[in-house]
């Protein structure tokens, strides 16, 4: 339990020093709304799909394959139980307030702040299933997501389902790993070199926008401390026991519950400032949830931990 609550608090720090050169920038005027936005596209559109694929960059496995499908099946189940959660806790007046709520408690920081913890608990299988976690979270994201973010179904057609640049990331790594294709150096490393971006110009972004709100106001939110509860402990123990139910032990279910845990997605703020939703109310609820999260993750963890291994 120390071990998990030093892992978590490490990498929660290491985080806000990111934000905080994310809020210098946007203070002395060297990151701009104009940048931001640029920046924004360039994580959703290229640095993620690389993250992807660089998970999927592994000799063929049939048991981890099994597995992998294990993993995805409660990646969905999980994002479909908190979907309806979101929607049932939260009926904002202001439409853009009320989708950044339901947004921020919907989706998980499941790749910076979670692989790594699962690297240090799991080891190596456990960032494996934590990439499909990944995989379908930007699958969600990608569908639900930008009809949540736009309030417009029309927005979700099939090409922008189908073309997106997570699910294009997703089919070229699964055809990776099933046939088990080399990719040259020379093609690896840039891969790698862009899929290393996914943790620093999120973290940047927040810290600009945060750089442009009142952060008192956090803490004086009551939707937003209902928001990180449920972000932040009851969907992970919601997540927990159903896959304690259907019987899934050992590395899925915490690699599982690592990734449910884990503070709101810094594309809270990138989708919020994209489709002109509260993008001052999105930094709130990241820079909550994430300090927060430096306590219930090792706790949720512990839990897992103790109750979920064979």
């Amino acid at each position: 339990m120390i071990e998990n609550f030093l892992t978590v608090g490490t990498q929660v720090l290491e985080l806000f020093l990111l934000i905080a050169v994310g809020y210098l920038c946007g203070k002395i005027g060297m990151l701009t709304e104009e940048g931001a936005r640029s920046i924004t596209d360039i994580v959703l559109y290229i640095v993620t799909p690389c993250v992807i694929v660089e998970n999927f960059i592994r000799p063929f496995d049939p048991a981890m394959l099994s597995g992998l499908l294990t993993a995805a099946a409660a990646a969905l189940l999980i994002h479909g139980a908190t979907i309806g959660i979101a929607y049932a806790a939260f009926h904002h007046k202001v439409p853009e307030k009320n989708r950044v709520y339901r947004f921020a408690l919907i989706f998980s920081n499941c790749g910076y702040m979670s692989l790594p913890m699962q690297q240090a608990i799991v080891g190596p299988d456990g960032v494996f299933f934590g990439a499909v976690y990944i995989v379908v979270f930007n699958i969600v994201l990608w569908t639900f997501g930008v009809v949540l973010s736009c309030g417009d179904k029309k927005a979700l057609s099939p090409k922008k389902i189908f073309l997106n640049p997570c699910l294009i990331g997703m089919a070229l790594g699964l055809v990776l790993f099933l046939f088990s294709l080399p990719v040259p150096e020379i093609v690896h490393k840039p891969i790698s070199f862009l899929a290393a971006l996914n943790t620093p110009l999120p973290m940047m972004i927040v810290g600009f926008y945060l750089s442009k709100s009142h952060l008192p106001d956090a803490f004086r939110d009551k939707r937003g401390y209902l928001c990180v509860f449920f972000r932040l402990i009851a969907v992970p123990m919601i997540a927990l026991g159903g896959m304690m139910l259907c019987g899934v032990r050992d590395t899925i279910l915490i690699t599982c519950v690592i990734a449910a845990g884990a503070p709101a997605a810094a594309a809270t703020t990138m989708f919020a400032a994209k489709f002109r939703n509260d993008a001052e109310l999105s930094v709130r609820l990241v820079t909550l949830s994430t300090l927060l999260s430096v306590i219930t993750m090792p706790l949720v963890v512990g839990f897992a931990q103790t109750i979920g291994s064979a």
